[in-house]
């Protein structure tokens, strides 16, 4: 297989890739002492079974620009094909501020048509190419040159079976009339909200015991702070500080750098310098926050007044509607959504879209008592009543 290390051997293969209904791409990136990922290496194929069908792409050559792929992946006539395309997505949003279209994402086209929820590579690659996959190079470090074959191997197969099993599902969706399902799935692979990571709402991802507002005010400042410690300097936000940090500080209060020498769970290296410095302003900001401007709780759930017997019923539906359908019952409608259903709340996604058409309809009609559920044999029938 060929490595294409200059910009005008990519701008070759895209322009012929232009001439093919789809190209299949994969990342191979580093995280582990990043904020945002390092790419390493690309992979892409188009439909064929030739040599030049299937290339790597080398983005660390000196001389390599990704513009010809950024120009491909504009091009509405070839649809671009990942397999699980969040984090290949999030690499190209962050570095061009470009999100390929159209797109397929095969993980999420399996689970559409039945194969699971969060469906793995490996086993599309076993179930629809009828091929396994050598899995010796997986941990392997992607920045290093020059690149085994072994390794070269391992990383072209992340593409080349990828055109079998898009063909299959493809062919899938279009007899099953769901291709609009897959595309209401799209939508928050290619929303720039999705990949924003705004500071100021780090806190929501923090989980504390604790609802005091002004504790949650601290808790919000801190985790503001390593947000944009870590995007500034490009680290893991665990590396400034862990979330049982930021909640042992967020109780503790610290003052003074001596304050923070007392902590059981803080790095030695973060007990001075930039990050104390960060900590022990972000705790001042919290506690002298004005009380109209301190993060308020989400307690909407705690006013819930489900029906028990109602949510019930709602998952005996949901079973039989998701062995008929062929999709997981957690894809369409997690605990949390059929209590929220029971107790009256409407707002929730499984009352919207698809999942309205295979579950939702009928869980209203379920919940005003116009139909009801009957048992025969091994079914669940939905009767009118």
């Amino acid at each position: 297989m060929k490595t294409l290390t200059t910009t005008e051997e990519l701008q070759q293969f895209c322009t012929e890739a232009a001439n093919h209904p789809y190209v299949t791409v994969d990342t191979e990136f580093l995280r582990e002492r990043t904020y945002y990922s390092k790419l390493c290496l690309i992979q892409l194929a188009f439909d064929g079974d030739g040599e030049s069908d299937a290339v790597l792409v080398d983005p660390l050559a000196d001389n390599l620009s990704l513009e010809p792929l950024y120009d491909l992946f504009r091009n509405e006539a070839v649809v671009k094909v990942f397999h699980a395309a969040r984090q290949d997505l999030e690499i190209f949003w962050v570095d061009a501020n470009v999100f390929p279209q159209p797109l397929f994402d095969t993980q999420v086209a399996a689970m559409v048509c039945g194969f699971g929820e969060q469906v793995g590579y490996e086993t599309l690659v076993r179930k629809i190419a009828k091929e396994g996959l050598d899995k010796s190079s997986r941990f392997t470090d992607w920045s290093r040159r020059p690149l085994s074959d072994a390794q070269k191997n391992y990383a072209i197969a992340d593409v080349t079976h990828l055109r079998v099993i898009y063909e299959f599902l493809s062919a899938e969706l279009d007899k099953s009339g769901r291709a609009h399902w897959l595309e209401e799935e799209l939508r928050v692979l290619t929303d720039p909200a999705t990949y924003d990571i705004r500071p100021e709402d780090a806190w929501r991802r923090v989980k504390t015991r604790t609802n005091s507002a002004r504790f949650l005010a601290i808790v919000r400042e801190l985790a503001a702070f390593r947000e944009e410690f870590a995007q500034t300097n490009n680290v893991p936000r665990n590396r400034v500080f862990k979330d049982d940090v930021l909640v042992e500080l967020a109780s503790t209060k610290p003052k003074n750098s001596g304050d923070l020498g007392n902590s059981r769970l803080l790095l030695r290296e973060a007990r001075k310098g930039p990050i104390a410095e960060g900590i022990l302003a972000a705790i001042q900001r919290g506690l002298n926050c004005p009380s109209d401007k301190m993060p308020q709780p989400d307690r909407s759930k705690d006013k819930l007044q489900v029906n028990p017997a109602l949510a019930d019923l709602l998952r005996v539906l949901l079973k039989a509607k998701t062995e008929t359908a062929g999709v997981a019952a957690k894809l369409i409608a997690p605990s949390a959504d059929l209590d929220a259903i029971a107790a009256g709340q409407r707002d929730v996604p499984a009352l919207r879209g698809w999942r309205n058409e295979v579950f939702g309809t009928d869980a209203l009609r379920l919940c005003a008592g116009e139909i009801a559920l009957v048992a025969r044999g091994q079914n669940v029938d939905v009767v009118e009543l």
